[in-house]
């Protein structure tokens, strides 16, 4: 018995020297206990009406995040002024005879019609502020060109409106989509 207990004794005595030496050169490894985090909701449905209105917000506050800004000259043109052929140059649409001067956007919504330089691809959403014209923000679609630099012109329905509510005014505008795609 007394043999038993000295290998048992020995064993000890290298198990702890072999300890204090790993632990001394920091190589250990001791195994961490593992916890499982489970869930017992069984309750997963989902509010996709919620889901449907956040991710609306989301494309509406998307849409009206400006792309770019530009400062320039807005002068107001009626369909029948001397340099005009009565038709919209991106669409050739007759505004002369139809008296249009808006248009129905797939994502703006009923939007004014203007017209722009070649800085501004046809389908480009553009707003800006022009209280003599409205007290909300217009948001226009570029749908004619035949204007020079960043200047632009809105569509109106006769001269004496553009001359009295618009003139020639330097406005700031934004650019909320280039060209037909965001």
């Amino acid at each position: 018995m007394k043999s038993i207990n000295k290998k048992n004794i020995n064993k000890f005595i290298k198990a702890i020297i072999l300890i204090t030496f790993l632990l001394s050169c920091n190589q250990v490894y001791i195994p961490k206990a593992e916890s499982k985090i489970s869930n017992e909701n069984l309750n997963k449905t989902l509010d996709l009406h919620a889901m449907a209105i956040k991710y609306d917000e989301i494309v509406q506050n998307d849409l009206y995040t400006p792309i770019d800004t530009y400062n320039g000259d807005l002068t107001g043109y009626v369909a029948d002024c001397p340099l005009c052929g009565g038709r919209l140059g991106c669409t050739g649409e007759d505004v002369l005879t139809n008296r249009i001067t808006t248009h129905n956007d797939n994502d703006y919504g009923i939007v004014k019609i203007v017209a722009s330089s070649k800085n501004l691809p046809c389908g480009s959403i553009i707003q800006f502020s022009l209280p003599t014209v409205s007290n909300e923000k217009i948001i226009a679609i570029v749908l004619d060109g035949g204007v020079i630099g960043t200047s632009i012109d809105l569509l109106v329905d006769n001269e004496e409106y553009a001359k009295s509510n618009i003139g020639r005014k330097q406005i700031s505008y934004d650019v909320l989509r280039l060209g037909y795609e965001r």
